[in-house]
């Protein structure tokens, strides 16, 4: 069986109740009455296109960590989630989203180290220590918001204009602000306790009548990148690149086949043992981060288990 046979590329169910459909970039999203039904696909996107071939378990991956750190955390801001009928899919309440990403940086990485190496010293307003190296820890966490784009790119935005602008009240972002700081905290110990760095992470918040919930995914590869503990500091002694476990060496890869999503670039076709391993790395961070082994759901008929699981939950919630 072909590699795209045993994944979901895309759903187009018809749910009893269902009102609205809409495709994320990983996401089929149902709307079901005040419900949102989300179905974790094993569509994988970098530098804001879809690649052409899908990861085998990415989308259960992505469902059982969001699963897992939103269960871990709802001492600390109320979320979204209500049920996981099935490996693949979460259901819970329709909010408002924010029209920004809240992003928070433990460390000098990615983007925020390419702004660096650029020669700038602030990033979304936020002023950025001299003497610095790729992957230094800051001595706080930064936090660099981003709007959140129907289409193309998400930008970088600063407090200031996001205030301004009006796309955030004061007191709205003040609370955002705190449920930030305090989910990396968690994140960062819960990841220390596996042996891992919670390196960078975004987060996305709704509001439902007045109280702001925690919405989306958390805590997850696609979302957040994590360096191992063991080794961190003499590689970065030595000036080596450090063991992580992100989509960062998808990145990489399409980087070294020519493509960074710039226009005219030809998308690369990444061959099978690549897909697969692929598929490992994001199953290690599974079993690494939970400390639980994964369990591979049955894939022969994935849309069809999928569907039936959805209509299961909706016959005997709705």
């Amino acid at each position: 069986m072909s590699i795209e046979n045993q994944c979901i590329q895309a759903t187009n169910f018809s749910f009893p109740h269902q009102t609205a459909f809409y495709r994320g970039k990983v996401r089929d999203v149902y709307t079901i009455q005040d419900k949102l039904v989300m179905v974790a696909s094993d569509r994988i996107s970098a530098f804001d296109h879809i690649l052409p071939r899908p990861i085998p378990y990415k989308g259960q991956v992505l469902n059982q960590i969001a699963t897992y750190f939103l269960e871990n955390t709802r001492d600390i801001v109320p979320n979204w989630l209500e049920a996981t009928p099935d490996p693949n899919v979460a259901i819970g309440k329709a909010c408002t989203p924010f029209k920004i990403e809240m992003v928070i940086r433990g460390y000098l990485t990615g983007h925020a180290a390419r702004v660096y190496k650029s020669g700038r010293r602030t990033l979304c307003g936020v002023p950025l220590p001299e003497g610095m190296k790729e992957h230094d820890k800051f001595p706080t966490p930064i936090i660099t918001p981003a709007t959140k784009a129907e289409e193309g790119h998400d930008e970088d935005i600063s407090k200031a204009a996001i205030l301004d602008q009006g796309i955030v009240s004061e007191s709205d972002y003040a609370l955002l602000e705190q449920y930030t700081r305090t989910l990396f905290e968690r994140g960062t110990a819960m990841a220390a306790a596996r042996g891992m760095i919670l390196v960078d992470t975004k987060y996305e918040f709704g509001k439902l009548g007045n109280t702001i919930y925690l919405i989306d995914e958390i805590h997850t590869p696609d979302s957040s990148r994590y360096f191992y503990q063991e080794g961190y500091q003499a590689k970065q002694a030595k000036g080596l690149p450090q063991k992580h476990v992100s989509k960062e060496f998808v990145r990489e890869w399409l980087i070294a086949n020519g493509f960074q999503g710039l226009e005219g670039q030809p998308m690369p076709i990444m061959p099978d043992d690549f897909v697969w391993s692929v598929s490992e790395r994001y199953i290690e961070l599974y079993e690494q981060i939970t400390g639980q082994s994964f369990q591979k759901a049955d894939i022969t008929s994935v849309l069809d288990r999928v569907e039936q699981n959805v209509e299961s939950w909706i016959d005997n919630n709705l």
